[in-house]
């Protein structure tokens, strides 16, 4: 991905995910990379949640990456959603 902006790297948690920008009038897919950590403070409190769409496949949109702000509390209560959902496709539910 040229001009990135997210750093990625043997850490980075998931890179060159099967992405989708979606707007009005338009969805684009694209590749995209995902991050999970906290922020570079030693006394943070939050969990960051990142994603960029690599923007060589991007016409409708500038280059950007996109990032959640979450509480542990909150980073568990998706982790929980994420399992539970994982879960259900894996049963065909």
């Amino acid at each position: 991905m040229p001009d990135r902006i997210m750093d990625v790297t043997a850490y980075t948690t998931f890179d060159f995910l099967d992405g989708a920008v979606e707007g009005h009038g338009f969805t684009t897919q694209a590749v995209a990379v995902l991050n999970v950590a906290t922020p570079d403070e030693d006394d943070s409190d939050r969990v960051e949640m990142r994603v960029e769409m690599d923007n060589t496949d991007l016409e409708e949109v500038p280059p950007h990456a996109d990032a959640v702000s979450l509480t542990p509390a909150q980073a568990r209560e998706l982790a929980a959603e994420l399992e539970s959902y994982a879960d259900d496709v894996e049963s065909g539910a």
